[in-house]
């Protein structure tokens, strides 16, 4: 036990960051990063002048950015935002990070999935938050019911969810903000470009209504740590006087000029998107041809349950001594399973092999 830890903090659990090999090369399929590199306008976003220009500060308000965002995403879902409607920040972990100090107390309770983003129970840890890890159905769908009970100040829904990449429709989304509009709902939609529906389209409706966006995945840009909410004006001033009151500076200079070149060439990361949603396809209709379950996905990874053939953590490690890197959670609901990262076509051909291999090696398991 770290004697130097407040005593509150010393039962956290962090999260587990998915690997980062050094050592060896491996197809990396285990932390939902696009296969393609960021097109050619954003690789070409910094100039010379832009380095110097790293002796300063970044713009602590990203105003051509948050601009930029409005326009590109208001055009999309038919409806009206200005920068007031947008937040910007150091990855879409910043943004549940902020939600969490902004709405959740005392008095208020947040509520989010008992199977998803592992950062969530994370926070309402880090926080000492009242949190309720709602139920899944046998099959993993979402209990929309328990959403609908009023007493929270946050209740959180990935959509797509992580790690199963299933989905709630729309009207489902608006039967739990009419059910409770005092409660900020976070739909946290980092995998949405990959075939899912946004729920962009109703923030002229709900003021209530927090949709949090990132660059890590559909627009390739991981490593640049950017990501975005759009919400009433309302809950953005709450993000914004967390941001002010921790670190005005979230948002460095390369990443915001990349952000903006990257919204200038949508065409190139839309038709990535259709790519990896191609794949994904290709490589499930494969390994349920050989006996594999698989979750329905709309997110750029796959959730495929390894049992009875073998057990999911026989699996992630044979898979690694094959040069073969994904996701595997030490969780009873979910031991039996792999969540896999879809990568190009010629990776996910020799991770089907590997897996149809290991099936043949090992069994039918009956």
């Amino acid at each position: 036990m770290n004697k130097f830890l407040r005593p509150g903090l010393r039962g956290l659990k962090a999260y587990t960051p998915g690997e980062q090999p050094r050592d060896k090369e491996y197809i990396k399929l285990n932390t939902n990063e696009s296969p393609y590199m960021p097109g050619p306008k954003t690789l070409k976003a910094l100039s010379l002048e832009d380095m110097e220009d790293l002796r300063l500060y970044s713009d602590p308000t990203q105003l051509k950015l948050r601009k930029k965002v409005a326009l590109v995403y208001g055009e999309k879902a038919g409806i009206f935002l200005t920068e007031d409607n947008v937040f910007c920040s150091n990855g879409s972990d910043d943004i549940i990070n902020f939600a969490f100090a902004a709405f959740v107390g005392r008095e208020k309770k947040v509520i989010y999935p008992e199977i998803s983003y592992g950062f969530y129970k994370v926070f309402a840890e880090f926080y000492g938050a009242d949190a309720v890890e709602a139920p899944m159905k046998e099959d993993f769908a979402l209990e929309v019911d328990a959403f609908k009970e009023k007493g929270y100040g946050l209740k959180i829904i990935a959509n797509p969810n992580a790690p199963t990449g299933m989905t709630i429709s729309i009207d489902e989304i608006k039967e739990i903000l009419k059910s409770d509009r005092e409660a900020v709902f976070l739909v946290d939609e980092a995998y949405i470009d990959f075939g899912g529906e946004s729920a962009i389209s109703l923030l002229g409706e709900y003021d209530n209504l927090l949709v949090s966006r990132t660059f890590s995945k559909s627009f390739s840009l991981a490593g640049a740590r950017l990501g975005f909410a759009l919400g009433s004006k309302e809950i953005i001033e709450a993000l914004e006087l967390i941001k002010y009151s921790t670190n005005p500076y979230n948002v460095n200079r390369m990443t915001d000029r990349v952000g903006l070149a990257a919204l200038e060439e949508e065409d190139y990361y839309n038709k990535n998107c259709e790519k990896i949603a191609k794949t994904r396809e290709e490589t499930v209709e494969r390994l349920e041809e050989e006996g594999f379950k698989i979750l329905p996905s709309k997110a750029n990874f796959i959730f495929l349950k390894t049992s009875p053939y073998i057990s999911g953590e026989e699996a992630y490690l044979s898979l690694k001594e094959r040069g073969i890197l994904v996701r595997w959670f030490n969780k009873e609901e979910i031991k039996d399973y792999l969540r896999i990262t879809i990568g190009k076509p010629e990776e996910m051909e020799r991770l089907t092999e590997e897996l149809i291999a290991l099936k043949k090696q090992k069994g039918s398991g009956k």
